[in-house]
């Protein structure tokens, strides 16, 4: 992914890929399927994770509204959670994972559109050019030290400072477990 240093583009630009993501998922088969749909949970894991430590606490002080915005996204992303882990274990070509899948993906696709309106549209507003800069150092330091699967439950910058380091080493030993045998 290119280099950005605004956070509202750096976060639009991971929405992009996310949306690549869920279509590559979609309409791929087999060990393709597979790989797009392990590429696909790391990449919401890592970028939830740090939504949650940098910009939800960012838009709850500085937005009107921000507490209830921040609110329902972070209701919209312990769903995804959820569902994620679910279909971890599932096999990615049966009926289940098709029909589970579709729900994920027009959720997360409606999460996304949502935080791009709701929180990211007024981040320009309350904050010049250096601040945002600033928060995407912040969100990029978040996300190298993010867990990289779904963790329900940890839906909030403590829980996710609580449980986030060892779910992070766990999860990053399991990836490299699954590359080798791939």
């Amino acid at each position: 992914m290119p280099e950005h240093t605004d956070v509202i583009e750096l976060l639009k630009a991971q929405h992009t890929r996310i949306r690549e993501l869920l279509d590559e998922v979609a309409y791929a088969k087999g060990d393709a399927r597979k790989q797009s749909f392990q590429d696909l949970v790391r990449l919401l894991a890592v970028h939830e994770t740090a939504e949650e430590e940098v910009v939800h606490p960012f838009a709850r002080q500085h937005i009107d509204g921000g507490e209830f915005v921040v609110k329902d996204r972070i209701e919209e992303e312990e769903h995804a959670k959820q569902a994620l882990y679910r279909l971890d274990d599932m096999d990615p070509d049966s009926p289940e994972f098709l029909s589970e899948f579709a729900a994920l993906r027009q959720d997360v696709l409606a999460h996304a559109d949502s935080e791009e309106r709701y929180e990211f549209a007024h981040f320009q507003q309350v904050a010049d050019r250096g601040k945002l800069e600033t928060l995407a150092r912040a969100l990029r330091a978040a996300e190298s030290i993010a867990p990289t699967r779904p963790h329900p439950g940890t839906d909030t910058a403590m829980k996710n400072l609580a449980a986030g380091p060892v779910a992070s080493v766990v999860d990053r030993t399991r990836d490299a477990i699954r590359k080798a045998m791939y």
